[in-house]
């Protein structure tokens, strides 16, 4: 009531900048396929291509930038709809990925490869966040965790993918470089949100910070946990009409409950996405599985490479961009990443190009360490400079893992060397592409 509607005019500006956005976001994405390189990394250049950094800047095309400003509010509901969609169908891909395989290998890689590059930042961050690091809600504590997820994340769904162009998601290396990155980003999550809890919240009172934290935590638990069990029984019961008949449709009402019952709580939408794509998946009801393909399909067509390319619309690599800031934390946490997962190689039993292989790709952060920049950026934590040190790391990193990737498979080496128990079929896997 008393509300004006939108004018064919506005309805019409915010149609053609989606129809620029996801066009150039799918032909830029198409083309850095084609050169072997992430997809994700193309649809970021959309957004650069047509934000302030490129087009912005030139008089004819302001116009588009300033109708971008002017249609805010409604591209900004796209991008949290692109990025809850991208964080479902991540914790679904969480659900379908872990297996019993190569759990010692897994578990060194993690608990070593993972935590010192974690606890190196939480010790040393204190020390090394300054003023310039941090957005208008930024605290120490929030920054340094910031920073320590920064240094130790690992993307699932571009590395997944960079297998998958690669024709090498059957190989034992990709499980273990999966398995590995599913379980650090589950910690990872918790992590960022304790930081987005606390964001903000160094005037409150201790009981009032210690009361919000704890809700946060306990979400994230009961969401890992005791959750996902209650929704697969509810999935799989008969008086479930919903779920028999419309299997999508019931799969995004789950997603919007979680995020209802956070929104209620206070708790971020971005953890809860997640925690819903982790517990809809029902391994043993394949409605469900062709439900999320179905998501999956649209949100990878439209909404993910929109939210991508507004990514790269937030990013000013003119004014936004410091490339001492850039060079620090690109050199300083790539060694200590590399080196991380070196040393738990070498506990897992891995030598030589084998301890190459699973630094450098697990070094690659993609599309996790896109949205803790952007969860991080939202939530007031981290500056616009810090934001934008933080998306470029997360592609130079990727790049770097799919261009590798390709040079040792054109090379015809092994990604991992077979071990003893290694049959010569499981060994085979890991010196060829597969076929299909």
């Amino acid at each position: 009531m008393g509300e004006i509607p939108l004018s064919n005019a506005d309805l019409t500006s915010i149609i053609f900048i989606l129809l620029l956005l996801v066009s150039l976001a799918q032909l830029l994405g198409y083309l850095f396929v084609k050169l072997r390189q992430p997809k994700v990394v193309g649809e970021i250049l959309a957004g650069i291509i047509l934000g302030p950094s490129l087009l912005g800047r030139l008089h004819f095309a302001s116009a588009l930038t300033d109708a971008a400003k002017h249609q805010g509010n409604i591209l900004n509901f796209v991008y949290w709809l692109g990025l809850l969609l991208l964080m479902f169908l991540s914790g679904a891909e969480t659900q379908q990925l872990f297996t019993r395989d190569e759990r010692r290998e897994v578990g060194w890689l993690t608990i070593v490869g993972t935590g010192i590059p974690f606890l190196l930042g939480l010790v040393f961050g204190p020390w090394i966040v300054r003023p310039v690091l941090a957005g208008p809600n930024g605290n120490k504590i929030s920054l340094t965790i910031i920073l320590a997820v920064g240094v130790a994340v690992t993307s699932v769904p571009v590395v997944s993918k960079i297998f998958a162009d690669l024709k090498i998601l059957h190989t034992r290396f990709a499980r273990l470089v999966l398995g590995v990155a599913v379980l650090e980003d589950i910690v990872l999550w918790l992590a960022l949100a304790v930081a987005t809890a606390m964001a903000g919240k160094a005037v409150l009172q201790p009981r009032q910070m210690s009361y919000h934290l704890a809700l946060t935590v306990g979400f994230f638990l009961l969401g890992l946990t005791i959750v996902p069990r209650l929704v697969k029984r509810i999935n799989k019961s008969r008086f479930n009409v919903f779920a028999q008949q419309s299997p999508v449709a019931y799969a995004i009402a789950v997603l919007l409950a979680y995020c209802a019952v956070a929104g209620a709580l206070d708790v971020s939408l971005v953890f809860a996405a997640f925690l819903a794509g982790f517990a809809v998946v029902h391994k043993k009801r394949r409605i469900f599985a062709e439900a999320l393909d179905a998501i999956g399909k649209v949100s990878f067509a439209f909404f993910i490479p929109v939210y991508f390319a507004l990514v790269g619309m937030k990013l000013d690599l003119v004014q936004g961009l410091s490339w001492w800031m850039l060079g620090a934390f690109l050199v300083g946490s790539c060694i200590i990443k590399i080196l991380s997962v070196s040393l738990a190689g070498r506990f897992a039993g891995f030598r030589g190009l084998d301890l190459i292989n699973l630094a450098i790709t697990t070094n690659a952060r993609g599309g996790p360490g896109i949205v803790l920049a952007s969860v991080a950026f939202d939530a007031g934590i981290i500056s616009p400079k810090f934001y934008t040190t933080l998306v470029l790391a997360a592609v130079l990193t990727s790049q770097a893992a799919g261009a590798w990737l390709d040079y040792v498979l054109k090379k015809g080496w092994p990604l991992l060397k077979p071990s003893p128990t290694t049959t010569l079929s499981a060994a085979a896997e890991d010196q060829r592409p597969s076929p299909a």
